[in-house]
C-alpha cells in the first residue's frame, strides 16, 4: 500500500523516540510505500480534488541520515494513496483546523484519512474530557479570573493550563497560599480574552501521568507513566519527565474500555488517554506518542499492533 504521512518536516524527527517514525519503520518492513508531506503542502482548486506535494522516501536504517528521498516531490490527489495518516503535532491552531477541512474534503472524494478529520475537530484534546464527567476530577473551563479565584478557594491546590498546549507547555500549579494566582491567570487568559482549563491538583502525579493508548478500539496492555523529576510538577517527557511502562491497572482498564468502543466508532483509530490516579485528564487524538518507550521496556510491539489495525481498517 501507499501510505502518506502528513507530519512535521522529516528533518525535525527525533527517531530514537518518535512514534510516527516507529509507524513508518513497521510499515516499510511490511513492504508498504512511504510518502510524506506537511500540512502546508495540501491544496484544493475548483474543478479538481484535494492534492498534496508529496515525496516518496525510504528508510536507511541509519540513526542520523535516517531517510532517503526517492526523487522529486510530486503533486498527487490524496484519494490516489491507500491511506493518509494525519500526524501533525499540536498546537491545534487555525492552520490545523483548516487542514482538517481540506482532509475532510479529500474524504468526500474517496481518501481514507486516519484519524478522521471531523473526529480531530470534535475532540479538542483538553476539552474532550468534558463529555465524561464521571471519569474526571474537579475541572473548570473559563475565561473569567473571578471563576478561577473561586475554584482555587474551594480546592486550594490547582493546576492551570492553556487549551492549545502540548508537552506540558504553559502548565502552572498554584498551592494553598495562592502565590502568583493573579499573574498566572493573566498570563494564560490574556486578561479575559482566552479560555483556560483549571483542575484540582492530583497528588497521584508523583506516581506518573499515565498515557494509555487505544488502537483500533482496544487498549494497549501497558501505559507509559510519565513521572515528574525533581521539583517539576509536570510529568511530560518533553518537560523532563521519566517514562516508565506499567501494566494497566483495574481503573486504567475501566477508563480505557469505557471510551475505546465509542471513540473508534467516531473515526479515531489511535487515541492517547492521560490518566492521573483514578482520573482522566486529557484525550489526545492529534499525534499520540509513547510507542517506542512502551515497546523498548515491555517487548509489546505497539507499532506492529497499530499497523495491524490500520491494515484491518483498510481491508488489507
Amino acid at each position: 500500500m501507499q501510505l502518506l504521512f502528513v507530519a512535521d518536516p522529516l528533518d525535525s524527527f527525533k527517531t530514537y523516540k518518535d512514534t510516527t517514525f516507529s509507524m513508518m519503520r513497521e510499515a516499510a518492513a511490511r513492504g508498504h510505500t512511504l510518502l510524506a508531506c506537511e500540512p502546508r503542502h495540501v491544496m484544493w482548486v475548483r474543478g479538481g480534488v484535494v492534492s498534496a506535494r508529496m515525496r516518496e522516501f525510504t528508510l536507511t536504517g541509519e540513526a542520523k541520515d535516517w531517510y532517503r528521498e526517492g526523487g522529486a516531490a510530486q503533486v498527487r490527489p490524496l484519494k490516489d494513496v491507500d491511506a493518509v495518516l494525519m500526524r501533525k503535532d499540536p498546537p491545534f491552531d487555525s492552520e490545523y483546523f483548516y487542514a482538517t477541512h481540506l482532509l475532510e474534503q479529500a474524504e468526500r472524494e474517496g481518501a481514507r484519512v486516519f484519524n478522521a478529520p471531523r473526529a480531530l475537530r470534535d475532540h479538542p484534546e483538553k476539552l474532550a474530557i468534558l463529555e465524561f464527567p464521571e471519569l474526571i476530577g474537579p475541572t473548570l473551563v473559563t475565561r473569567d479570573a473571578a471563576d478561577i479565584r473561586a475554584f482555587h478557594a474551594e480546592h486550594r491546590d490547582i493546576i492551570l493550563k492553556p487549551l492549545d498546549g502540548m508537552g506540558g507547555m504553559g502548565i502552572f500549579r498554584v498551592r494553598e497560599d495562592g502565590m502568583n494566582l493573579g499573574s498566572i491567570t493573566e498570563t494564560l487568559n490574556k486578561f479575559g480574552s482566552q479560555t483556560v482549563m483549571v483542575q484540582r491538583f492530583l497528588p497521584e502525579i508523583a506516581q506518573g501521568d499515565k498515557r494509555i493508548l487505544l488502537i483500533g478500539g482496544e487498549p494497549v496492555p501497558y501505559s507509559l507513566a510519565r513521572i515528574p523529576q525533581g521539583s517539576e510538577v509536570r510529568g511530560n517527557l518533553a518537560a523532563g519527565g521519566k517514562g516508565v511502562a506499567l501494566p494497566l491497572g483495574a481503573r486504567d482498564r475501566e477508563i480505557a474500555e469505557t471510551l475505546a468502543p465509542l471513540l473508534v466508532r467516531r473515526g479515531l483509530l489511535l487515541v492517547g488517554l492521560d490518566v492521573i490516579g483514578d482520573c482522566l485528564t486529557e484525550i489526545n487524538v492529534t499525534s499520540p506518542t509513547g510507542f517506542q518507550e512502551i515497546t523498548q521496556q515491555t517487548g509489546f510491539d505497539v507499532a506492529r499492533h497499530f499497523v495491524d489495525a490500520l491494515e484491518a481498517a483498510l481491508g488489507a
